[in-house]
């Protein structure tokens, strides 16, 4: 997504259409745009036509973007579990991995990035009807590696927004549930994690057209970008009119959603309920 942003900057700052940087690689325009979006691989060769097209002869600007295509291409740690993955979801866990701020609604369970073990083998199980066990625990062990992001040293600005549908519908037992809410609980004290529980005493919100997650990211070339799952796929939105809506949804989620302090003692009442 970052090459694909500068080589568009690169072209429309020289005035050059899709059509006729597709015609200099022997591509269609087509290509040009999902290249420019970061949807398929770059050919070395292509990418060197691209930047004398764009007039870039520096040396070292030439190589800098080379070496940045280079490493678009290399697979990432979460390709060795494709196996278990819908085809959709590879790219979102990249995005993830790549994000400064993931901001979540989320309704139906308790977000990936804050499930504990047990609770998360329920959820794949619930999820995964008929699998076998082997493909369940690599499942599993895809969504704890996802998590070390959250606590590494360089983690990215966690703010969710998690309805208290998610906190009341069972997955698992009742221990699972237990240590599902006491995990919660702990997470939210992170200084990079802000958790806001939504009430179900608030009634309708702005959440009414499900759970969405909106990513964003350092480089300032990279437009945010929305997603969101559906049954046998899923959307990336990155067009600016999109992702305002999203935005000001989550917003007005947090506003009228609890504080992070309340909301903790709302999950620590729950605890005590369960």
């Amino acid at each position: 997504m970052l090459l694909g942003s500068q080589l568009r900057r690169l072209r429309e700052t020289r005035g050059i259409t899709r059509e006729a940087a597709g015609y200099s690689i022997r591509a269609s325009e087509s290509k040009i745009s999902r290249m420019e979006l970061g949807r398929v691989s770059f050919k070395t060769r292509d990418v060197e036509d691209l930047l004398t097209l764009y007039g870039i002869t520096d040396e070292q600007e030439r190589n800098s973007l080379l070496s940045l295509a280079k490493e678009a291409n290399v697979a990432g740690w979460w390709h060795s579990y494709s196996d278990v993955l819908p085809s959709w979801f590879p790219t979102y866990v990249g995005l993830e991995g790549a994000a400064s701020l993931i901001r979540v609604y989320e309704v139906q369970f308790v977000h990936g990035l804050l499930q504990t073990e047990e609770y998360a083998r329920a959820v794949v199980r619930r999820g995964m009807k008929g699998a076998g066990e082997a493909d369940v625990e690599r499942r599993v062990a895809l969504r704890l590696e996802r998590q070390k992001h959250l606590v590494a040293e360089n983690a990215p600005e966690f703010h969710i927004v998690l309805d208290e549908a998610a906190l009341r519908r069972p997955y698992g037992d009742r221990a699972v549930m237990r240590g599902q809410l006491q995990h919660l609980i702990e997470m939210s004290e992170h200084p990079h994690v802000r958790l806001q529980i939504m009430p179900f005493g608030f009634g309708g919100h702005s959440g009414e057209s499900g759970a969405f997650t909106i990513l964003s990211f350092p480089e300032s070339d990279l437009s945010d970008v929305v997603y969101l799952e559906q049954l046998t796929s899923a959307l990336y939105l990155d067009k600016h009119e999109d992702v305002t809506q999203y935005e000001t949804a989550l917003k007005e989620l947090q506003q009228d959603s609890p504080g992070p302090d309340e909301s903790r003692d709302l999950l620590r009442g729950l605890l005590q309920l369960s």
